[in-house]
């Protein structure tokens, strides 16, 4: 039996996550290495999810509500 994987488990690259964050590439890969987002490899591209991207948008708003 064949399955069709849902479109909500694609993973995103450096350049979508620097599109949709308006931020840099060196600033991306800075919240990526200070652990502040997280990402995964395969072989030598790195790959974040979108679970991962929404998880840090919703750390930000919630650490600048205060």
């Amino acid at each position: 039996m064949f399955t069709v994987v849902p479109s909500e488990l694609h993973a995103l690259t450096v350049p979508e996550v620097m599109t949709a964050l308006r931020l840099s590439r060196s600033k991306v890969y800075d919240l990526i290495r200070s652990r502040q987002l997280a990402s995964f490899t395969i072989g030598r591209a790195r790959r974040v999810s979108p679970g991962s991207l929404r998880a840090f948008i919703q750390e930000q708003i919630e650490e600048n509500a205060a």
